[in-house]
């Protein structure tokens, strides 16, 4: 069974400023909610029971914001006030389920899945990207139906516009399936004329155990940066199986500032 969740927290958040220098991108509200909520909402309801955060010394106030106890019982003390302890009840919760691993150099999401390494219990395990949310089903869920079909590793993927595919991780595919496909390959960020589809890469995947030891045979690629999906190619290339899911709900990026703009009205929307 997966019950654990990696969730890499340590990026600079450049294309949020101004308002990721006071606040880090995770934590800003999205209808009154910090983004990472949404996350972790996601996980629990589709039955993870730890997480593990991956943060840097210069985001210590994700750290503080599920670590403020004095604050919330002084708070608490004197208000009395039902919907602050409702809060503080959900954030003790979280409390007992979150794990801290620290990347303080920003050397690419392989470098800091493999930072955590040793906490990893079993021989699969999710990892869900912040930038990306996926709201009205839930991705993780229908990620872990499927590998209980396939017992393979899974990468959420949607259909992207063709002319966009350059800007995106591209899957190769065979054997589609209504809901899903046998990936064959990991493309990069290709050319229009070299994509092997326009099945995208979404911040969501279902690893095997032994993507660590790939991580640790790369050299920093592009940006000086550890790819993950460097060692996803090697995986395949070595014969292990990995699936594309076509997730159900719908993608919002929150990665930019137009994109967290719109999810907050794309949010709204859907709960009305």
């Amino acid at each position: 069974m997966i019950k654990q969740a990696i969730i890499p927290l340590a990026g600079l958040g450049t294309r949020m400023l101004p308002l990721t220098s006071v606040l880090p991108k995770e934590l800003l509200p999205i209808n009154g909610k910090p983004n990472l909520e949404y996350i972790l909402e996601e996980c629990l309801n589709a039955g993870i029971k730890e997480f593990i955060f991956i943060i840097s010394k210069n985001k210590y106030s994700i750290k503080k914001y599920f670590f403020n106890d004095s604050f919330y019982k002084k708070i608490i003390k004197k208000k009395k006030d039902k919907r602050i302890i409702q809060e503080y009840k959900k954030i003790k919760k979280y409390q007992k389920m979150i794990k801290f691993v620290y990347q303080n150099s920003p050397k690419g999401t392989g470098d800091a899945v493999l930072k955590c390494q040793k906490f990893i219990k079993s021989n699969f395990f999710l990892i869900l990207l912040p930038d990306d949310l996926i709201i009205n089903q839930n991705c993780s869920k229908e990620m872990i139906k499927l590998h209980k079909i396939t017992k393979g590793s899974i990468i959420a993927t949607k259909r992207v516009k063709r002319k966009t595919v350059s800007r995106w991780g591209i899957l190769s595919l065979k054997n589609k399936k209504k809901n899903y496909f046998e990936i064959k390959d990991v493309v990069e960020k290709p050319n229009i004329k070299k994509a092997p589809s326009n099945f995208a890469i979404i911040g969501r995947y279902i690893l095997t155990s032994k993507i660590f030891g790939e991580i640790k045979k790369l050299k920093p690629g592009q940006g000086k940066e550890i790819h993950i999906t460097d060692a996803i190619k090697s995986l395949i290339q070595k014969n292990n199986k990995f699936y594309g899911n076509i997730f159900k709900g719908k993608y919002l990026d929150c990665g930019t500032l137009k994109g967290y703009i719109d999810s907050g009205a794309k949010i709204n929307k859907g709960k009305k």
